[in-house]
């Protein structure tokens, strides 16, 4: 298997990264037609990446290295079910979810009948003809879960916040701190109160340690019977939510090939179909089938998750800037940022490539970001003045999901100035010119003046959704697990495992035991034990 700085794109890649640094200005200065030569329009989605450090030759040998990769060939790979997943020995079928055209016969089925059931129960629970245990209405779900199994249909949720959640109230618990979870409960009557539990093997630690404090909670005041009323499932493993009293018919499948941080489309979206309804789980379905169906058809030049990825290889491999953030200019999106965290970082955080060789070059950058607005009051100074480069995805949407239009265009003027004024910058003599309009005098011009220099040629791309619906929801998601998948094939590492995760697991619950006892510890490196034995002194 050829070591990917041994093709012949990816060296030429190298010799273009040494060379003089590329300036922003010069590139639109000479190509009046920049934004719409470097900028893509797909599924109601605009991909603008006419303000990265491309020149017309970066982008030709960057699609070169996609060809050299045989990125094309790995994507026909993923979407008919091959085993991709080699360290699992998986098949990698999340597209399957939504899209009839991905897997084969027999996942279509499987996937459709899922779904089914989702449809029947979210519907039941919605106009209350399922009800608890003593015939009162649903009014409150909590879904206990944690990373992928949480944080998606959390992020989903709260960027449908605007759609008919009809009486229902949804929570999330994923901390294994009590805190969140015992307030939650002490505001909540169990009649009324639904839990989802959401985890693949039912063993993952915080969630059954959340779920056994939510079922005693329950137990309280309802009978042994009347748990498989109120608790429902999101696993493959029958027997135990079984065990711990939930029936088959209300436990919900998953599958091996589905992984955490890529099943908000499996039945782990069962809480976006009860808040919002299954007709807008299946928009967002849908919208997600249309990014699969584009990412399939289109020419590399103009397919946005693989120009998306080359973008982002560009800059973190080549050009060193091994950070990126992400900032959505709307409010709907906050949990946005670390949901592509997770989904990047735990897919190609890794320094191991397909021959189990250490790579030779950067890969994944550390993701982070917040809301636009609050994130201009607070780390914009970096990215404008800092030492480091940070390229950044700015997402935004041309249609507001709230009738206050003043509202929306102060929004959008900022999201169009930041990326502007990260490219321009401000140089010495404008900053010197101004101040002298201003009246200083020449000692405070120069005294002053280069603190307020801002050197621009900072890299952004700017990402705009006809709007912030389930649709578009679907095919943003789409675009960004797409550019994962493709960037995993560019540095030739492993996405779809995470056994980083899974080390930190199996130490927790080592230690948990020594936690636990009265004795003194001395089983591990001196810190830990000193740690360890502090807090047993002072607990």
């Amino acid at each position: 298997m050829t070591n990917r700085k041994d093709l012949t794109s990816w060296k030429q890649l190298e010799s273009l990264a040494l060379q003089k640094p590329l300036q922003l200005e010069g590139l639109f200065q000479a190509d009046d037609q920049r934004f719409q030569n470097f900028s893509i329009n797909a599924c109601g989605v605009l991909f603008d990446y006419s303000k990265q450090l491309l020149s017309n030759e970066v982008r030709e040998k960057l699609l070169s290295l996609a060809e050299e990769c045989d990125v094309a060939s790995w994507r026909e790979a993923m979407f008919s079910g091959e085993v991709i997943n080699k360290t699992e020995n998986r098949a990698v079928l999340h597209t399957a979810l939504r899209s009839s055209f991905a897997g084969d016969d027999a996942s279509q089925q499987e996937v459709s009948a899922e779904l089914e059931h989702v449809r029947v129960f979210s519907e039941a629970i919605r106009s209350g003809e399922k009800k608890g245990w003593t015939g009162q209405v649903f009014t409150d779900v909590v879904c206990i879960g944690v990373g992928g199994s949480n944080l998606g249909p959390q992020m989903v949720t709260d960027a449908l916040s605007g759609v008919d959640s009809g009486s229902l109230r949804l929570h999330y618990i994923s901390s294994v701190d009590a805190v969140p979870l015992v307030n939650l409960l002490a505001s909540l009557n169990a009649e009324r109160t639904l839990f989802v539990i959401s985890s693949k093997t039912f063993t993952t630690s915080e969630t059954v340690l959340n779920a056994n404090t939510a079922r005693r909670w329950f137990l309280q005041c309802a009978s042994e019977e009347a748990v498989d009323v109120h608790f429902v499932a999101v696993t493959d493993s029958i027997a135990k939510a079984g065990t711990f009293g939930i029936a088959e018919e209300n436990c919900f499948k998953m599958w091996d090939w589905v992984g955490g941080r890529f099943s908000l489309w499996s039945a782990i979206g069962l809480p976006i179909a009860l808040y919002a309804g299954f007709d807008v789980f299946r928009e967002l379905l849908d919208g997600a089938s249309a990014m699969d169906q584009h990412f399939l058809d289109a020419p590399l030049s103009e397919n946005m998750p693989v120009m998306m990825a080359l973008v982002g290889v560009w800059n973190a491999t080549f050009l060193n800037m091994d950070t990126l953030a992400v900032l959505p200019y709307d409010q709907n999106l906050h949990k946005l940022p670390a949901y592509l965290q997770q989904a990047e970082m735990e897919s190609n955080g890794k320094s191991v490539n397909w021959n189990g060789e250490a790579v030779e070059y950067p890969t994944c950058p550390i993701v982070w970001g917040q809301t636009g607005i609050n994130g201009q009051h607070a780390f914009y100074q970096l990215l404008h003045q800092g030492t480091h480069r940070v390229p950044a995805d700015f997402i935004g949407s041309v249609h507001s999901h709230s009738d206050a239009a003043e509202h929306h265009e102060t929004l959008l003027a900022n999201f169009f100035a930041q990326p502007r004024a990260l490219m321009n910058g401000v140089s010495l003599n404008e900053v010197e010119r101004d101040l002298a309009i201003k009246g200083l005098d020449p000692l405070q011009v120069s005294e002053l003046a280069r603190h307020k220099v801002h050197s621009g040629n900072r890299p952004s791309s700017s990402i705009l959704i006809d709007r912030l619906d389930a649709f578009h929801l679907g095919a943003l998601i789409a675009l960004y697990e797409h550019k994962i998948f493709t960037q995993g094939i560019l540095w030739q590492v492993y996405s779809f495992d995470q056994w980083g995760v899974e080390l930190g697991k199996v130490l927790a619950s080592n230690v948990l035991t020594s936690v636990l006892s009265d004795a003194e510890v001395s089983d591990y490196d001196d810190s830990t034990n000193g740690l360890i034995n502090y807090y047993k002194a002072h607990r």
